[in-house]
């Protein structure tokens, strides 16, 4: 089975962490430990990024240049970024022409991005529509503990029209069974308990991040006329939406050399789910 590359952020903070797990296995006896960053070590140990448990057991595809799908008719372009990207270079990614931006706040009840401030700020600060998103562990505490986390912690909304309703991230499990144990309608609750609370903190409902495999096993719900879509799948199609969405806002459709989106519309619609 082909293991999908690192994307380039990641692999700067494996390559960090695990050069100094060998330098200090190679130290003589008696010699002081390599340092290990305890930043870099949070992020390695607590944060899984969006779509990574997908590009894991779905696997990946050479990045797409252009959109084929035939439903296109305008897109924008974004990307998405969590503490592996660290401080990001954000002119540099304005002049690639992206336009939006969403960055990782939260995971479970314990973890927050370190580099959320200037990861969020900075996108911002540059020109570019922003959101947060939010990685469930749902086999871990209720969804309506994980969403008032999530907003207490960056994941929250202002009608400012450049700041996009935050996104819940569903995906593989990444420490075991791939829906955590949980049933389907054991799942589908999960997600309207957090869906509910998001919405009754921020009047928004949640953009929902997931991969139509990945739905397909888990969930038996249908949030179609509530929340947005942002579906992962790298190809040159989006292929078939995850169970009742007609449509989808957001497609993830590379992780190289970033994680890459598109949203399906013109600027304009971009700043009307701003908007609300």
């Amino acid at each position: 089975m082909k293991i999908p590359a690192i994307p380039r952020g990641r692999r700067l903070l494996t390559a960090v962490v695990s050069a100094s797990v060998l330098l200090i296995g190679a130290l003589p006896a008696g010699a002081a430990p390599v340092p290990v960053d305890p930043t870099d070590r949070y992020i390695a140990e607590n944060d899984h990024p969006m779509g990574s448990q997908i590009a894991k057991h779905e696997g990946s595809e050479p990045m797409v240049l252009v959109p084929h799908d035939v439903d296109i008719q305008a897109v924008v372009h974004g990307i998405d970024v969590s503490g592996w990207q660290g401080n990001v270079d954000w002119a540099h990614w304005w002049g690639q022409g992206k336009r939006f931006a969403f960055v990782k706040a939260t995971e479970n009840l314990n973890y927050r991005n370190p580099y959320f401030a200037q990861q969020y700020n900075g996108s911002y600060n540059i020109g570019m529509i922003r959101g947060a998103y939010h990685f469930a562990i749902p086999n871990a505490s209720s969804g309506a503990a994980q969403a008032n986390y999530f907003v207490d912690h960056g994941g929250g909304w202002s009608r400012d029209g450049k700041t996009l309703p935050g996104a819940l991230d569903m995906e593989y499990n990444p420490y075991g069974a791939t829906c955590y144990g949980l049933s389907k309608p054991s799942m589908t609750a999960w997600i309207k308990s957090f869906s509910d609370q998001y919405h009754a903190r921020t009047s928004r409902w949640p953009v929902i991040y997931t991969s139509t495999s990945w739905w397909s096993q888990c969930v038996d719900g249908d949030f179609s006329s509530t929340n947005p879509l942002w579906v992962a799948r790298y190809s040159s199609t989006v292929g078939a939406l995850p169970y009742a969405w007609r449509v989808w806002t957001f497609w993830q459709y590379t992780s190289t050399p970033i994680d890459q989106n598109y949203f399906n519309g013109a600027y304009d619609r971009l700043q009307a789910l701003a908007n609300g």
